[in-house]
């Protein structure tokens, strides 16, 4: 893929996000309700608000405790030590702050568009993650993953943040390091492979992988213990260059990761 036209998918992508972005004013205008294209689990478009902080010197923004009174209206219990750890952990890795069930980031004017799309993407990390965490299931996805991995003596970084030609700061869960002519690998562990996670991780890595300092390609692990992986989903990480592991047939990749 050409630079040219990398970056007409990425302008393409942008004016969507502004053109499908609405605001309205709420709370007699002390807050503004910001409606993103961003879809939830229950394929609601993902609202935020902000209003003006205390000192005035910037930005507060909170998703209002929708996220989390959500999942446990569905019954995920973050109680238990597991959970809560990794609720904090991914919360931690996007910079966003949990205030009772809120999960609230601070912005300045200079920052609001970078912490605007880190709320986002907590939202729909917290909700991926958590989204069949109910009692009668044992583990969840990226620890799993994450077990997997380190059962194989496969080496990697957790949690990571890389630069996008945007300008954005996009996360990914895994990067196992290249080594001489073996490419750098990034991972994401997806576990609901439906189209918005999907498209999510490929405009993600659309806008990373021409600022990577050496060759490197993605890999999403997908979740298909439940589930079959839709076909739509399969066909669009193929045609654009990222490779698909199903997590019921890790085991054939092992190698390969470990090169």
């Amino acid at each position: 893929m050409s630079t040219a036209q990398l970056q007409h998918r990425l302008e393409d992508y942008w004016s969507w996000l502004r053109d499908e972005t609405e605001l309205r004013a709420v709370e007699n205008g002390s807050y503004v309700e910001i409606t993103t294209p961003f879809l939830d689990r229950h394929n609601d478009y993902l609202q935020i608000y902000a209003r003006r902080a205390s000192d005035e010197a910037g930005w507060e923004l909170t998703d209002d405790g929708y996220t989390l009174r959500d999942l446990e209206m569905s019954g995920c219990d973050f109680s238990t030590e597991k959970r809560s750890q990794l609720l904090t952990v991914t919360l931690q890795r996007l910079g966003v702050q949990k205030d009772g069930y809120a999960l609230t980031v601070r912005a300045s004017e200079d920052n609001f568009p970078q912490k605007k799309h880190d709320l986002v993407q907590a939202m729909l990390a917290v909700g991926d993650l958590f989204h069949t965490a109910s009692a009668t299931v044992i583990g969840l996805f990226l620890e799993e993953v994450e077990q997997w991995l380190d059962e194989h003596e496969i080496r990697y970084t957790e949690s990571i943040k890389l630069p996008g030609a945007s300008g954005y700061d996009h996360h990914f869960d895994f990067v196992i390091p290249g080594f001489r002519d073996v490419p750098e690998r990034v991972l994401q562990a997806i576990n609901r492979p439906d189209r918005s996670n999907v498209e999510r991780l490929i405009m993600a890595w659309e806008d990373t992988r021409d600022a990577r300092p050496r060759e490197s390609e993605a890999i999403a692990i997908l979740n298909d213990v439940e589930k079959s992986v839709p076909q739509g989903s399969l066909e669009a990480l193929a045609n654009y260059d990222i490779k698909a592991i199903r997590w019921t047939e890790r085991d054939e990749h092992v190698e390969a990761l470990a090169a």
